[in-house]
């Protein structure tokens, strides 16, 4: 291995005294909703000022830094940018590798539930011969990895994820997992990095077919999505685009940040009603956000969207190529980005193994862990044997 350096994090209490007090001043009298709003216009201001009185009054940093300082750190040289990632090595002789990706607006914090469980099954009453080596990167430009020099999409960061896996790590061969942006650069290491990456596991469909949708049923969910997706388009239209002119307004307000993350968590995860702490605990949510404000990237989390429309958008190849590597996909009934027809999924992956789950949204990791992890390590078995 070369090029790691061992990372612990430990925010100064400036830092976080500088946080606080932007909370506590914040206008709230120059802040309104229209009579009949809720969560209909954005974030709900009744919820958000409830959620920032706990923030000041209830809410331990250090209780959930010392939860992330629970894995092995590390920073290592990739190409252009230093990467973050926790690596928790497995149980037994032979634990897989294996490579998470989170996306925006999540962050490594997504996954501090599920790494424990992977890496060390026989702990909660598994078998050892399911266990992982965990590989948890944060983002190029989110979290504790370095911006890029400029933005880069999902296919470029695939490329540094590789990178990591097989010339820092040394790993002969790996899988791979994602949701979000993490299910977009899963997908293009199951493509252009076949060699190495031997199968990938997703929960999300982001990518798409050149030929577009066929038959009855495809174009019904075609035309569905679309619909769908009005209400949702805003954010994702001002990050592809003009991303540095959010960036300063952001820059200034915690408690513009936090609006902006948490309305998304209230709308793509399966929650009951409007009741976001039906699906994420407050102290989740904040840890989130705290990771955003802490190391002031939510102007460089945001490139990732600029980045995929230099890089094409959603189509995965243009020659109507598809993964050819074995795939596994984790179909949450609540996600965002609704999920085509199998039929549709299938010429754009080799799936090998298709879960309709229960219940559970777009953060599968945070809104159901266990039907998350069953599903990776079934998923793991099947290309092992």
């Amino acid at each position: 291995m070369k090029n790691i350096q061992p990372f612990h994090l430990n925010v100064p209490n400036e830092k976080l005294e500088y946080i606080r007090n932007r909370v506590a001043n914040f206008p709230w009298e120059d802040h309104q909703m229209p009579d009949d709003g809720g969560w209909e216009y954005g974030t709900n201001i009744e919820y958000l000022k409830e959620f920032c009185h706990y923030w000041l009054n209830h809410y331990d940093w250090r209780k959930h830094e010392a939860k992330i300082n629970q894995f092995s750190h590390c920073i290592a040289r990739t190409g252009e940018v230093d990467l973050h990632y926790i690596q928790e090595k497995g149980s037994g002789p032979n634990p897989t590798p294996l490579l998470i990706s989170h996306g925006w607006p999540g962050s490594i914090v997504e996954f501090l539930d599920i790494i424990e469980p992977l890496a060390h099954p026989e702990r909660f009453g598994g078998n050892v011969e399911d266990a992982f080596d965990v590989i948890a990167p944060s983002l190029p430009g989110f979290g504790f990895s370095a911006r890029p020099p400029r933005p880069w999409g999902p296919r470029k960061m695939a490329e540094a994820f590789n990178t990591l896996m097989t010339d820092v790590l040394n790993y002969d061969s790996y899988l791979a997992q994602g949701g979000d942006w993490g299910g977009a650069i899963t997908s293009w290491l199951g493509m252009d990095h076949g060699a190495s990456c031997k199968g990938i596991h997703i929960n999300i469909m982001t990518m798409r077919h050149p030929d577009g949708p066929q038959g009855d049923a495809e174009n019904a969910w075609a035309a569905e999505f679309e619909i769908e997706q009005i209400m949702e388009n805003g954010y994702r239209t001002i990050q592809a685009t003009k991303p540095q002119t959010l960036s300063y307004a952001m820059a200034d307000s915690p408690v513009g940040v936090a609006a902006w993350l948490i309305e998304k968590f209230n709308s793509w995860s399966d929650t009951q009603g409007d009741d976001i702490e039906s699906a994420h605990t407050k102290d989740e949510l904040l840890t989130n956000i705290m990771v955003y404000l802490i190391t002031g990237t939510f102007n460089s989390a945001s490139w990732i969207y600029y980045g995929r429309r230099e890089e094409g958008g959603r189509v995965l190849s243009p020659e109507g190529k598809r993964v050819e590597i074995p795939v596994g996909a984790a179909v949450f009934p609540e996600e965002l980005l609704s999920w085509p027809p199998r039929s549709y999924v299938e010429r754009v992956y080799n799936i090998q193994q298709w879960t309709e789950m229960p219940r559970g949204g777009h953060f599968a990791a945070m809104e159901e862990p266990e039907l998350l992890i069953n599903d990776i390590r079934t998923f793991a078995r099947c290309v092992r044997s």
